[in-house]
């Protein structure tokens, strides 16, 4: 049996939940895995060379409008995301930009491994900015969980054909 990422609630032991406002943006997805929190943020930022590809675009196309492409001062970061906090079981990451704020929260909690993402716009171009990528979003994300439950749970799943 293939693992399955699923559509979820945000658990309560999320910190996002302190940071969700009226307007703002905020989803989550839950796999079967045993990782830790900060394992599974290594394999979400490990994209796969499609998803690369999309987010060499998305630079280009925003460049003109001096967006961020990641928090490049920060001391400690997954992939572009400055990290916020860390623990076994959470990892919060994400910037402020003037568009809009966003966080992401992988989580490792009784076996199961979430990752939420929560933005709040700030104005009109970070309401089309989120509406424009969000086919993308869920993709990569989905992509990411099943990345985790795939590395993590390999010998439980039928082989792939070759």
């Amino acid at each position: 049996m293939a693992p399955q990422v699923n559509k979820t609630n945000l658990p309560t032991e999320s910190p996002l939940h302190s940071r969700v406002a009226p307007g703002d943006f905020l989803d989550c997805y839950k796999v079967v895995s045993n990782l830790a929190a900060p394992e599974a943020a290594e394999i979400i930022v490990n994209f796969p060379s499609w998803a690369k590809a999309l987010v060499l675009l998305r630079n280009i196309v925003v460049a003109p409008f001096g967006l961020l492409n990641d928090g490049s001062g920060a001391v400690q970061k997954f992939g572009p995301f400055p990290v916020e906090t860390m623990s076994e079981s959470s990892v919060v990451a994400g910037f402020d930009d003037k568009h809009l704020d966003f966080r992401v929260n992988i989580l490792s909690v009784k076996g199961d491994v979430y990752l939420a993402t929560w933005v709040h716009p700030h104005n009109i171009g970070g309401r089309l900015y989120l509406k424009a990528i969000m086919p993308f979003h869920i993709l990569i994300a989905r992509n990411a969980l099943m990345r985790i439950a795939t590395v993590d749970n390999r010998d439980q799943y039928d082989p792939l054909p070759e």
